[in-house]
């Protein structure tokens, strides 16, 4: 017979309510102890486009085009190809497995403890990379919003307005997941408006069907290698719709929710990326586009649209950092949460505050290391490390789904499985894999590192726990 699940959810699948048996707002350590399901498909659509199209759209047009020129545009979509060869993946995974924590769960019941205390670690850590980018991406919006408005502050109080933002997130998230959905559906829905608006206008100005015509520019400049390594950079993008399976003990209807959420989020922001990149790349040269940097999108709304296309752009980036940030932080706590339940962290960490539902220790453990590395400032540093450790974790993602199939434990009966089975998930593998080959070498010495770390930890503390088949 199986062991109870870590998350205590009972024969139907139901999240059981845990009534308190003392006045006090911190949860008791139990088995009974469950995240309420309080996420629909919005929810799930809006963590995934929300953590997405932040830094694909607003941060990163400016370094993709210095590197690549416009062929940034097909290392975008080389990104969003991979992102859905593990999407459909992770997609029959998580109908199977509706836990929170996402990718590390799926690999630690398909693959073995060792691998999941790898990945869920480096999960934690990855996504403290990723939110730690968002936020400084955020800092440059803020002060470019401020300069907008007539306010000038200067570029000193980026990494200050990132770390004041960030730790308000991280106390956002303690008061209730869905305050934290509700933010994350009407920024979401906001910055699309935008988007479309700012996007219809630069497509027809870029295709010559208004506005002055602009000389064509060589389309890969720089030959096909750039544009392996910029889609190494700029995969940061793609990160969210995984993000939607580290809550998917928190959605309702999962067998349906799930699959939607992550293939239609990696879809919807792979068509806006590619968009961007034509606007932009069209409005100017990607040398001098590059030499805008971190907001180079603010100088392609003023030049399609004068101060009003500039301030929506500014302030679209605002919205778009910020909800990218507060989804991250989500998600972040929730892998923190599942490898706490397995017991690979010390059990305080899944601690459920009982008055607001959330785990908040985890988001303590979460929002600490994010503000760290949010002083750093290193922009590209941070969007690559990311991408390493998401990658390590994607590949082994499509390697569980094969080893599962094989297998096929009595408990393993998802709601949705992956079409073109098992090409997909072996090519998806293989293109996260061979993706991690175009980094920068001192990404991939700090993701090695983080990886060695996790594992020594293991040794020291889990090296006895059995994890693989239980549900």
């Amino acid at each position: 017979m199986d062991e109870p699940s870590p998350e205590g959810t009972n024969v139907e699948g139901e999240s059981p309510r845990v009534e308190p048996t003392v006045e006090t707002e911190e949860a008791t350590i139990t088995d009974d102890a469950e995240l309420e399901r309080t996420l629909g498909l919005s929810g799930g659509l809006a963590i995934g486009i929300g953590t997405m199209i932040g830094a694909g759209i607003f941060v990163f047009p400016g370094l993709a085009a210095g590197r690549a020129g416009p062929a940034a545009a097909a290392s975008f979509a080389i990104g969003a190809v991979v992102a859905l060869l593990v999407a459909l993946p992770a997609s029959e995974l998580a109908t199977a497995m509706p836990k929170s924590g996402g990718g590390y769960y799926f690999i630690s019941r398909g693959l073995g403890t060792l691998p999941g205390a790898v990945v869920g670690l480096s999960l934690w850590f990855g996504l403290v990379f990723a939110t730690a980018f968002y936020l400084v991406g955020f800092g440059y919006y803020a002060v470019d919003t401020l300069a907008e408005l007539g306010v000038t502050v200067g570029g000193g109080l980026v990494i200050p307005l990132a770390l004041l933002f960030g730790a308000g997130f991280t106390v956002l998230n303690v008061t209730g997941t869905e305050n934290a959905a509700k933010l994350q559906n009407g920024i979401v829905a906001l910055l699309l408006s935008i988007l479309v608006v700012f996007l219809g206008y630069g497509g027809l100005d870029a295709a010559g069907l208004i506005g002055e015509p602009t000389a064509p520019e060589q389309f890969a400049p720089f030959g096909a290698v750039p544009v392996m390594t910029t889609a190494a950079l700029v995969f940061t993008s793609y990160l969210g719709f995984a993000q939607v399976a580290t809550v998917a003990g928190e959605m309702k209807d999962p067998g349906r929710n799930l699959p939607l959420a992550m293939v239609g989020s990696v879809l919807i922001v792979g068509v806006l990326y590619v968009a961007t990149i034509f606007v932009a790349t069209s409005a100017f040269g990607s040398e001098q586009l590059s030499q805008f940097g971190e907001t180079a999108m603010v100088e392609v709304g003023r030049h399609y649209l004068g101060a009003a296309g500039a301030f929506a752009i500014v302030f679209g980036g605002l919205l778009a950092t910020m909800s990218s940030a507060n989804a991250s932080i989500l998600s972040t706590s929730r892998a923190i949460y599942a490898v706490s339940r397995d017991a690979l962290l010390p059990q305080g960490a899944s601690r459920i505050n009982l008055r607001y539902g959330t785990p908040h220790v985890a988001l303590g453990m979460a929002g600490g290391p994010i503000l760290v590395l949010t002083a750093t400032g290193r922009v590209e540093l941070l969007a690559e490390v990311a991408s390493f450790l998401h990658l390590i974790m994607y590949g082994l993602i499509c390697v569980a789904l094969i080893a599962l199939r094989r297998n096929e434990p009595e408990w393993y009966d998802p709601d949705f499985r992956v079409p073109g089975y098992p090409v997909v998930p072996a090519l998806g593998a293989i293109a996260s894999f061979a993706l991690i080959g175009f980094m920068q070498p001192a990404s991939q010495l700090v993701g090695v590192g983080i990886m060695i770390a996790t594992a020594g930890w293991y040794y020291y503390y889990a090296r006895d726990i059995d994890l693989k088949g239980k549900l």
